[in-house]
């Protein structure tokens, strides 16, 4: 297990400001299914039911609600085309790319967290 030990702690400014960046953070990216919606949609642009499909566990209801979020905050764009019935598409902004460091840290954790946990059950 790797972890990061910081030799000397932040003083009462810095701790203040780093407070305040985590917690915008979690404001925008609150809940369980944000990260992984952004996540899927940045292997490709999907349809409602597709992320459905692909999301499993998440209701049409918090996949609706965490997509209209997502929007509001630039992450993702819809996409409608015109016709009969019309297709609606959903896809990343650039800016979602701005995560990308954010997934792959959580993920490296996520990964190590689960072993420490299954190590834990097998003590």
């Amino acid at each position: 297990m790797t972890m990061m030990i910081k030799d000397t702690l932040p003083d009462k400014a810095e701790c203040a400001s780093s407070l305040r960046n985590v917690v915008d953070a979690l404001y925008v990216l609150n809940g369980k299914w944000k990260l992984p919606v952004v996540l899927n949609l940045m292997h490709s642009p999907k349809r409602f039911n597709e992320l459905q499909n692909e999301l499993r566990g998440i209701s049409p209801k918090v996949l609706a609600s965490e997509l209209k979020h997502l929007d509001l905050n630039g992450f993702i764009k819809r996409n409608v085309s015109a016709g009969s019935p019309e297709t609606i598409v959903y896809e990343v902004t650039e800016y979602s790319w701005t995560l990308k460091n954010v997934l792959r840290e959580l993920s490296a954790w996520g990964g190590q967290h689960r072993e420490k946990i299954k190590q834990s059950m097998r003590e």
